[in-house]
């Protein structure tokens, strides 16, 4: 029997991910990927025997690529303030799914956290890495005391934005809140407003 092919496993991961994003987790069936992956239904159950086994898959794969998108960051930005206003801009950077979609890491919360709490455990993780890298933004911008509670706003605000903008499928609410936070932003480093 041949040795499995490692790309494939890749191949179903970000079809998968795709698709959680896009339909849901509990609206995408296995037969959805083998249609949209182009690997044969006996090398998906190969690589994954439950759809809860991809979901961690996925949910792994995510978690990798915001660590390595964070790292990118904090060496290609110098001040905390361009690095907080990097993590505003992602918002501008998915204008195009936000509206239509709402936040992949929001949206997966939510609809785990309904129906299976054990996996919304593990999808929580996605939105804790952030909240611990902004707290040290926020930290290494003069509010250490606050600087988890300012994140935990910043991540609000973000999910909020990214939530209305879905609701009303309106691009031009996400990119004019998304300013509103970059403003809030420069206000924090200028020691003038810490409050909403």
């Amino acid at each position: 029997m041949p040795a499995p092919n490692p790309q494939n496993r890749q191949k179903i991961i970000a079809t998968a991910d795709r698709l959680f994003y896009q339909s849901g987790y509990h609206q995408t069936a296995f037969s959805d990927i083998v249609n949209n992956s182009g690997v044969a239904r006996g090398n998906i159950y190969y690589h994954f025997k439950t759809k809860q086994a991809l979901l961690t898959a996925v949910i792994e794969a995510r978690l990798t690529r915001i660590k390595t998108l964070l790292d990118d960051w904090n060496g290609r930005y110098r001040t905390p303030v361009q690095r907080l206003h990097r993590f505003v801009n992602t918002l501008h950077d998915h204008a195009n799914s936000l509206p239509y979609y709402g936040c992949p890491l929001g949206s997966l919360n939510t609809e785990l956290g309904k129906t299976q709490p054990a996996l919304q455990k593990k999808a929580k993780a996605l939105l804790t890495t952030y909240e611990g890298w902004l707290t040290d933004q926020f930290a290494e911008l003069g509010y250490a005391g606050k600087a988890q509670e300012l994140a935990l706003r910043c991540l609000a605000l973000g999910q909020g934005i990214s939530l209305i903008s879905h609701a009303y499928r309106d691009v031009e609410l996400l990119q004019r809140e998304r300013l509103y936070m970059l403003a809030w932003i420069d206000r924090l480093a200028a020691g003038k407003d810490e409050c909403i």
